[in-house]
């Protein structure tokens, strides 16, 4: 009988060890994947942002006083190039298909630029 009440004891100490620990887990990935969302809007953001910039460079480009001005043809060339460089990174963070429609109708509309 002693050693069913040692076995007993040792199971719910294993037992309650296991419950913590499970815890702990949960609480740690939740923080985790709270982390990822914010990193990921934070991403879009920037991607969207680089998005605008290059349509506006694009815009002052093909103005008739500013047409041909290579400082801006470069410039344009280092926005589409950034912004090719986000695109990059849109399967890191694209939670679920609604936004790879965001994503893809982005890309078409930078691909006119």
């Amino acid at each position: 009988m002693d050693f069913m009440t040692r076995l007993e004891m040792v199971l719910t100490l294993i037992l309650l060890l296991s419950l913590a620990i499970n815890i702990l887990l949960f609480v740690y990935s939740r923080n985790v994947a709270q982390k990822l969302v914010l990193i990921s809007s934070e991403i879009d953001d920037m991607r969207v942002a680089a998005g605008s910039f290059a349509s506006h460079v694009k815009q002052v480009y093909d103005l008739e006083m500013f047409y041909g001005d290579q400082t801006l043809q470069a410039l344009m060339d280092h926005a589409r190039s950034f912004r090719e460089y986000m695109d990059e990174f849109d399967f890191i963070y694209i939670p679920d298909e609604e936004e790879e429609t965001k994503v893809d109708a982005e890309t078409k509309q930078n691909e006119e630029i």
